[in-house]
């Protein structure tokens, strides 16, 4: 028999909220979106190197580096985003457990990190490190979707 967790918590598990960035942050992450492509790489390290704590710039940069078929770096960046984003969500009260989800803009830059982590690490052979991200996403939001874009396919 399998075990299944019960949780006896009223109004069951929580749900966990990022903080917006800083504004200046997120006008210079919309700036850098706005780049040809050649360019959007280098605004966005630029955008990370200044605000470091800006999820949305380690997700990017993954995206920009996996479209471009550097998986390696595009696994590098998304893994960055990741821990800074678990210590995010740490520093917002999340312990370990409960939702974490796309319907709120401020979770997308850990979402995207974790989504790119996963794919990423699929793209260089890393299949269990692909699996548990896969899984960590649906326990954050079961049946959530990213609301923007897609992750390029290795």
């Amino acid at each position: 028999m399998a075990a299944t967790p019960i949780d006896l918590r009223p109004g069951g598990l929580p749900e966990t909220v990022l903080d917006p960035a800083p504004p200046a942050a997120a006008a210079a992450w919309e700036a850098a979106l706005g780049q040809p492509m050649a360019e959007r790489g280098a605004a966005l390290a630029t955008v990370a190197a200044r605000w470091p704590r800006l999820l949305e710039a380690w997700a990017e940069l993954g995206r920009c580096a996996a479209s471009e078929g550097r998986h390696v770096e595009a696994y590098a960046y998304c893994r960055v985003g990741y821990h800074r984003g678990l210590d995010a969500l740490r520093a917002a009260g999340w312990r370990g457990s409960g939702y974490v989800r796309w319907a709120e803009p401020t979770n997308h830059g850990f979402l995207w990190a974790l989504l790119g982590l996963g794919r990423s690490a699929a793209a260089i052979g890393e299949r269990d490190e692909a699996e548990r991200c896969a899984g960590f996403l649906v326990q954050l939001d079961p049946g959530g979707e990213p609301p923007m874009g897609e992750w390029p396919q290795a």
